[in-house]
């Protein structure tokens, strides 16, 4: 498939002032000088007109050709940059059809820069992350994700723990030459520099994957506790009806807001009680679904009725059907501290944190949303921060504990052998996350920075 030309429109989707169709492939640039009739020099903007195979013109624009591998996916690449119309570049992606350029795949031009190492699989998802950044931190992480930033910081990681690996399988497989690196005060000075290596990097990638990805916050509570004001105030606006009548939220209810950079998706959820209402049930239902994908649930607690949080936290984890999660983090809220001449705090229920706030007057809001970034670790981001994926913290976390489950086998046992292939299983991992092939970058360490022949 590599070796096809592809094409596909390079801008938004919609009419706009300006349309970009771009080709990849061996034939980019002779597609090209068919439709437009024109000679292309690399680098060099023509303005020329792009023709149909009938020599119709069907738009004037610019042409623009750039040859392997200087180019973003490291093959040749050509544009055609003309005016924006959907029908007009439809046409036009019709006659490279023709021509014998084919549709390209979802992410086909960054699958190519990484398979022409162009990029690394860490810069070519910051490339989606950019183009979906929903915060303006996200869209600065993304960009120095893009740059390299977070690929540099694995790099270092990678780099330690191979000149680690290569003394390690040196002393093993010459053990007649004199050197002691397994027992030695050294050993120990480059194992605790590993590992704050590692946490140094994990603690930014947690960063940029709360500043990607954000958190789930379900708001859930009996009928007429405060819910969809909480909600209201949460997000700066008044997205939910608010009523005395209860029942009125029947359907999850969604709102995207940011607390210093950090995205907040809330999902405000109907009052959960029994009842014979039809709709009101599959609300309910659809509620306790919500509450199964969350991240944090807010519980809701009217401050002013008998029932106190104790007792709503009780019955929320009672009424948990066994096949819904039972970890998830919870946050009671005691909503309507105004009418009960109560300040705003937080205070500890069976280990969970209690915030007293009135969200109908906004007091205590700000307490909440500090409350959120402290529980989540989020500190403001940054311009050292990079865009990061749970994938990432996956393989960081896998990483990490293969090498200290190398390192207690040293250390307790002296099993060189042990330590020696767990280095080689965090390479892997570490590898995983850039795309890095770290077998040869190994053998290539040990001839130049070891004597074999001594």
């Amino acid at each position: 498939m590599q070796q096809e030309t592809i094409v596909a429109i390079a801008t938004a989707s919609g009419p706009g002032g300006i349309g970009i169709i771009r080709l990849s492939g061996d034939s980019a640039r002779s597609i090209c000088e068919t439709i437009t009739a024109t000679k292309l020099k690399p680098r060099y903007a023509h303005f020329c007109h792009f023709k149909g195979s009938e020599g119709d013109i069907l738009d004037s624009g610019i042409s623009l050709f750039f040859p392997a591998p200087h180019s973003f996916t490291g093959e040749d690449v050509a544009e055609l940059q003309g005016h924006g119309g959907p029908v007009i570049l439809d046409l036009i992606l019709r006659e490279l059809f023709k021509l014998g350029a084919r549709q390209a795949l979802p992410g086909e031009f960054s699958q190519r820069a990484y398979l022409n190492n162009k990029i690394d699989l860490v810069q070519a998802e910051a490339i989606a992350d950019l183009i979906n950044s929903t915060t303006e931190q996200a869209a600065l992480n993304a960009t120095r994700s893009l740059q390299g930033v977070f690929s540099q910081k694995i790099a270092v990681l990678v780099e330690r723990v191979t000149r680690l690996r290569v003394y390690v399988e040196a002393a093993i497989d010459f053990p007649e030459e004199e050197i002691d690196f397994l027992h030695s005060d050294e050993l120990s000075q480059h194992l605790k520099a590993v590992i704050e290596q590692f946490d140094a990097v994990m603690s930014e990638a947690k960063q940029g994957a709360l500043v990607r990805e954000g958190m789930k916050l379900v708001i859930a509570g009996k009928p007429n506790a405060g819910k969809s004001s909480l909600l209201n105030a949460l997000s700066g606006r008044d997205t939910a009806i608010v009523t005395a009548i209860e029942g009125t939220t029947r359907d999850v209810l969604r709102e995207h807001i940011q607390i210093d950079g950090m995205p907040i998706h809330i999902a405000d959820t109907a009052g959960l009680r029994d009842s014979e209402n039809a709709i009101e049930r599959e609300g309910i239902r659809r509620a306790w679904a919500e509450i199964d994908s969350a991240d944090r649930i807010l519980l809701v607690v009217d401050a002013t009725t008998e029932w106190n949080a104790n007792e709503a936290l009780a019955q929320l984890l009672n009424q948990i059907d066994s096949s819904l999660r039972t970890n998830i983090p919870i946050t009671i809220v005691k909503n309507k501290c105004d009418l009960t001449n109560d300040g705003p705090e937080i205070t500890l229920i069976s280990q969970r944190p209690v915030i007293s706030l009135s969200a109908k007057s906004g007091v205590g809001i700000k307490l909440l949303k500090d409350h959120l970034k402290s529980c989540t670790g989020y500190t403001d981001g940054g311009q050292g921060n990079f865009s990061a994926r749970r994938r990432h913290l996956q393989s960081l976390e896998q990483a990490k504990a293969s090498f200290l489950q190398g390192r207690q086998q040293l250390l307790q046992s002296g099993a060189g052998e042990l330590f020696a292939e767990d280095l080689r299983l965090c390479q892997i991992r570490l590898g995983e996350i850039t795309g890095a092939v770290t077998s040869d970058e190994l053998l290539g360490n040990i001839f130049s920075n070891f004597c074999i022949g001594k």
